[in-house]
């Protein structure tokens, strides 16, 4: 090429933006003007490349199309650029019908379906590929690892090692990769062996293979030969250090990786994350923040992963003020719009209370991943915003297990079981991966709706996948049974579940109480405790509703007392409105009214209601008329109050009061709701 060819050549070069393609489009005619097109292939594979770069694959293909001359250049510019701007199946179409391929077509299109998460396409890519290289072999290997296939990676891994020719392609991020998946199944022997292989090959022993040694010692609890990976370097650097960390926080020993943190000098960021994450893991949550104060005090500049982690403290342990100065402190830095800070943002402000917070951040971001979207799923269905919930799962560029698991339960908790179980069908019919937690959820649903079949269907389907012994999975099925009504079948299922915690014992409890079967919960609630099982929140919920419901006032005024003063458990409203309308029912009117100003809450319409009612069961008409008064005052619109208060007066004998309060309904257009049923639709 001569000097202005050359020169313009380089100009093309520099086109790599939709902005640029103009000119690229001017460099094109002018080519095609001196008749140089045609007769020189670089020129023609360099504008392939331009219109590639610049997102413009239509014209790519025009000129691809034109070309007299095309070489594996041609081909392969037109197979990566595809392959970038996402059309992974033209892709494959022009790899089908390349004349000739070489190395670098093969890795691009097995690296590109590898990267997009397309497993089956990229293993069959593999396995045709006449010469398989290194990049080829790291492609697959890490591709399963990343995808959650670690058994597979290690099985892939065997095959190339049993190849004599093959092995040669077995570099140090084959090798670190493999490693990697070792970790994560926790197979510490064949990690070993691999840890042979590289002394007996005499590989160069970089940082690389040394941190992905190190971190599977770790994890898997071996921490002599961790310790003898890091003195076998000569200068371990910080990610090496870092995965000892790491594996003693994976193992629960923060204190001998603080010990070991405390004794490396010039510790950078990556080390003090590694211990701020591992105190969160281990729910040390407050010396996280404490260690990340010391940080700041050392003049140790925070990245943002330290920001994220010290906002999951925060949000565990309920620090909003502080959560919010993270906040401000992420705005100051410039790291606001990494998404990893965003999305704990997001979480801090949700699990503190503050789900409008949230809201605002959300609509200030420029950036979203799937993880990010998946907590505003949740974050939307939790304030009620379903629509909003919605709209972003149906918008989503790239949909996780975690979108469709969110969607599903924030459908569930707002009220549209139906539409949740249309989505399940969705996953079904896409034949999409479900996990424990969709299942649980569709049973949920199914329990929601009381739809005994629908939800031994999916009991059906769980007993096929294996799941059936899930704890998650075996207390939504109790649950589902209790509220269909069949108590018995969810006690038998009770009984033979694994219970490592009060969530299941709740779900038996609260199935006892919605059923009336106040002694039978009484007698489980004991050997509850005698089992050493803390009770909750929710389980005097369930305690003192069935109480409520047989009219044990002893046993609840016993459990309501205990809760406060023996488990420390101060009552909420629905713990006090379960007080109010048992001594109602009881007729112990006086009781009620007392707890009521006692409690630190307003009490609602519905509190006032039991007592109303107990007022009319036992004939207190002066107490019934002063509540049926204050129901008025608290709600205008509620008929029942102005009802009760006619009858009251009616009963009394004083007719003339009694046509009053109808008259005033009548004014006011208050009207009592007609009953119906679900044989109404």
């Amino acid at each position: 090429m001569d000097t202005s060819i050359d020169y313009l050549a380089r100009l093309l070069q520099s086109c790599n933006t939709h902005h640029s393609i103009h000119v690229g489009k001017q460099l094109h005619l002018h080519f095609l003007k001196k008749g140089i097109l045609n007769s020189t292939l670089p020129i023609a594979n360099r504008l392939l490349q331009m219109y590639m770069r610049c997102g413009n694959p239509t014209d790519a293909l025009l000129l691809f199309d034109e070309m007299p001359l095309r070489n594996c250049f041609s081909w392969n510019a037109m197979i990566e650029g595809f392959m970038k701007l996402g059309h992974k199946e033209k892709s494959l179409q022009l790899f089908n019908v390349m004349p000739q391929k070489n190395d670098f077509s093969w890795n691009m299109l097995i690296s590109g379906f590898a990267k997009a998460g397309e497993l089956k396409t990229a293993r069959t890519l593999f396995n045709d590929m006449p010469r398989r290289n290194a990049i080829a072999w790291n492609s697959m290997i890490h591709c399963y690892v990343r995808n959650g296939f670690a058994r597979e990676a290690v099985r892939l891994f065997k095959e190339l090692n049993s190849d004599l020719v093959e092995r040669l392609q077995c570099d140090a991020f084959v090798l670190a990769t493999v490693i990697g998946a070792c970790a994560d199944l926790a197979a510490l022997e064949y990690g070993k062996q691999i840890h042979s292989h590289i002394l007996v090959n005499g590989l160069d022993f970089d940082s690389v293979l040394g941190s992905s040694l190190v971190n599977v010692y770790g994890k898997c609890g071996d921490f002599n030969s961790a310790n003898q990976v890091l003195n076998m370097m000569k200068e371990p650097d910080d990610f090496c250090l870092s995965a000892l960390i790491s594996g003693y926080a994976n193992c629960g020993k923060m204190n001998d990786a603080r010990r070991f943190f405390d004794r490396t000098t010039d510790t950078s960021s990556v080390l003090w994350n590694s211990m701020i994450s591992g105190y969160i893991s281990n729910n040390e949550d407050t010396e996280a923040l404490l260690l990340f104060h010391k940080m700041r005090r050392n003049g140790v500049l925070e990245d943002a992963s330290t920001l994220a982690s010290v906002l999951s403290a925060c949000s565990s342990l309920g620090f909003l003020e502080h959560g919010k100065q993270v906040h401000g402190h992420a705005c100051k830095v410039g790291v606001i719009d990494d998404v990893i800070v965003a999305s704990a943002l997001l979480d801090t402000y949700s699990k503190c209370g503050m789900p409008s917070d949230a809201c605002k951040l959300f609509s200030e971001l420029k950036v979203y991943d799937t993880i990010l979207l998946n907590t505003m799923i949740t974050v939307y269905s939790s304030c009620g915003r379903i629509e909003d919930a919605k709209h972003i799962f149906r918008t989503m560029p790239n949909k996780s297990l975690i979108s469709w698991n969110s969607m599903i339960v924030g459908l569930s908790q707002n009220g549209s079981p139906i539409e949740a179980l249309d989505l399940f069908c969705n996953m079904n019919k896409l034949d999409l991966r479900m996990d424990k937690f969709s299942l649980a959820s569709m049973i949920s649903a199914c329990a929601n709706i009381s739809s005994l079949e629908l939800g031994e269907q999916v009991f059906a389907r769980v007993t096929i996948i294996g799941l059936d012994s899930d704890q998650i999975i075996s207390t939504s099925l109790v649950d589902f049974y209790c509220k269909c009504g069949f108590i018995k079948n969810g006690r038998i299922l009770f009984d033979a579940m694994i219970k490592s915690d009060e969530i299941s014992w709740n779900s038996m409890l609260m199935g006892y109480a919605t059923n009336g079967q106040g002694y039978e919960a009484l007698a489980l609630f004991n050997e509850m405790r005698n089992t050493g099982v803390k009770p909750t929140i929710i389980t005097f919920t369930a305690i003192l509703s069935a109480c409520d419901h047989c009219g044990l006032v002893k046993e609840g005024q016993k459990w309501f007392d205990a809760m406060k003063w023996q488990y420390h458990i101060d009552p909420e409203i629905e713990h006090y409105s379960c007080m109010v309308d048992l001594f109602a029912r009881a007729g112990c009117l006086n009781e009620a009214v007392n707890l009521i100003e006692q409690m630190p809450f307003e009490a609602d319409v519905g509190m006032w209601s039991s007592i109303l009612r107990g007022c009319v069961a036992h004939g207190d008409k002066g107490l019934g008329r002063k509540v049926a008064e204050r129901m008025i005052e608290l709600d205008p619109e509620n008929a029942c109050a102005y009802i009760q208060l006619s009858s009251i007066f009616a009963t009394s004998g004083e007719w003339e009061k009694s046509s009053l309060i109808r008259d005033i309904m009548r004014e006011k257009h208050v009207g009592k709701l007609p009953g119906c049923s679900w044989a109404d639709g």
